[in-house]
C-alpha cells in the first residue's frame, strides 16, 4: 500500500514563538562562531586554538542544523491563506 505524500506533509508546524526562538539561536550561534573566529589570533597555545577552532566549527554547524530544521516548518496557521 502506497501512501500520497502532500505538500503539507513535508513540514512540521510550530508556534510562532518557538519559531522565533530557533531563529534567535541561530543568530546567537552564528555571531558567536564569529567572534570566536576573530578571538583565534589572539590565542598562542597551538592546543588551545585547535580546541577553540572546534568550538567554531560546531557552533556553525549547530546553526546549519537549525536552519535545515526551520526549512521544514511551518507556523501553525500559516498555511491556511494559500
Amino acid at each position: 500500500m502506497h501512501s500520497s505524500t502532500t505538500e503539507l506533509d513535508l513540514f512540521y508546524e510550530v508556534g510562532a514563538r518557538f519559531r522565533k526562538l530557533i531563529e534567535d539561536r541561530v543568530e546567537r550561534l552564528e555571531a558567536d562562531a564569529d567572534a570566536d573566529e576573530l578571538a583565534l589570533a589572539a590565542i598562542l597555545h597551538a592546543d588551545h586554538q585547535r580546541r577553540h577552532l572546534r568550538l567554531v566549527q560546531v557552533q556553525r554547524a549547530e546553526a546549519l542544523r537549525l536552519r535545515i530544521f526551520l526549512s521544514k516548518t511551518r507556523v501553525r496557521g500559516s498555511h491556511a491563506a494559500e
